[in-house]
């Protein structure tokens, strides 16, 4: 069995409390494709199911939590339409979390399992992998290496593996992209070779520690810590600098991920309690404002010429200035079908950031770049 070895991290689940006792610890990542983090997933404690356990008094949420009466940053009308669609398309396994960039605040994490009922926890546990999400981390690292937006690379092939020949330039060679639009294409040779050629080990997982990964989010809701495996062999660097490592993710983290662009570079800890979003943590600086500026301006196109145009583009259901990723990923026996979108919008002035993961079976209704664009625009709508 493959295994990798990184700090902070166990097989499944993690919880932010249990990372906290296990700092300093070599712990291991499982293996995608032999030890699926979903395939023994299992609810959150009743008790510390706060959502569930709220209580709607006069508009908002309230919940009492450690003693003390809280008001939730959740907006009760949002969280409804949201967590309707899901059961109205009757999702296997979906999430979809809605932050206010600038403070963090949760105003909605939906979820909804038509495959497990009654599991409840999918908006906060690391059960996903990240996929092409996991680009959004890479072009940090390539941009603080000083890889400019416009650097361009050829390639073939791509769409479902990558492989060591097409890290090689051959006269095979015939699809040519600039840095910017690989990444809103999620061209995965281009980001492997990219890799392979202005990265290391170390300077990728300083950029995955620096968006978290790794680490606890500290949160009142049972929440996994998002492992990334970097390995330190030049081929395994490349697969996992183009999203096929072995990296989990969960919507929460997803969303706060998408919220660093949208904050010039800022990392905000998320907010389900109105009290604490009064006096919130000191917002940490993960990237420079440049290199913040340019993810935003390369995700921008993944919106209006990218993987995400279509979605966005479908009449009257568009969003102005929206900007994102999307990611997807299968696994064979069984199969099951990951498909991710982070964003945020509008672009000049944020105001919501997004993250959506749906696991389909072969015959599905919705994929997650429309319930991350249908977050966005319930939202701006209100």
């Amino acid at each position: 069995m493959k295994w990798f070895l990184v700090a902070l991290l166990v097989a499944a689940p993690v919880l932010a409390e249990d990372a906290e006792q296990g700092d300093g610890l070599e712990l291991e990542v499982p293996s995608r494709l032999l030890a699926p983090p979903i395939a023994s997933a299992s609810s959150i404690p009743a008790e510390r199911d706060l959502l569930r356990r709220s209580v709607a008094v006069g508009g908002r949420l309230y919940v009492e939590h450690e003693g003390q009466q809280h008001q939730l940053t959740i907006d009760p009308a949002l969280q409804e339409q949201l967590t309707a669609l899901l059961r109205e398309y009757q999702t296997p396994w979906a999430a979809v979390v809605v932050l206010e960039p600038s403070t963090g605040r949760v105003l909605a994490m939906a979820e909804h399992s038509e495959a497990a009922p009654g599991l409840r926890g999918l908006a906060t546990r690391a059960l996903y992998p990240a996929a092409s999400i996991f680009k959004i981390v890479t072009a940090a690292a390539l941009l603080d290496a000083g890889v400019p937006p416009a650097e361009e690379l050829c390639a073939y092939g791509g769409k479902r593996k990558v492989t060591v020949a097409q890290l090689t330039d051959s006269e095979r060679d015939t699809r040519c992209l600039t840095f910017g639009r690989a990444l809103a294409l999620s061209a995965n040779v281009i980001f492997a070779k990219l890799t392979s050629r202005y990265l290391d080990a170390d300077k990728l997982k300083a950029a995955a520690r620096a968006f978290h990964f790794n680490s606890p989010i500290r949160f009142p809701v049972p929440t996994d810590v998002s492992r990334a495996a970097v390995p330190e062999d030049t081929f395994e660097l490349a697969l996992t600098g183009a999203g096929f490592g072995d990296v989990y993710l969960s919507p929460l983290h997803g969303a706060a991920l998408a919220s660093v662009a949208a904050n010039q570079g800022y990392w905000r800890p998320p907010v389900l309690f109105e009290d604490e979003a009064l006096s919130p943590p000191k917002a940490e600086r993960v990237v420079s404002e440049q290199v913040a500026a340019n993810l935003t301006a390369m995700m921008e196109e993944t919106v209006t010429d990218g993987t995400a145009r279509r979605i966005f583009h479908e009449r009257g259901m568009g969003v102005r200035g929206a900007v994102g990723k999307t990611g997807s990923l299968a696994d064979k026996t069984p199969f099951r079908d990951y498909s991710w979108f982070v964003g945020f919008a509008p672009r000049e002035s944020p105001r919501v950031a997004v993250a959506a993961v749906i696991v389909n079976d072969p015959y599905w209704r919705i994929r997650a770049t429309w319930l991350g664009r249908e977050a966005m625009r319930l939202f701006l709508a209100r």
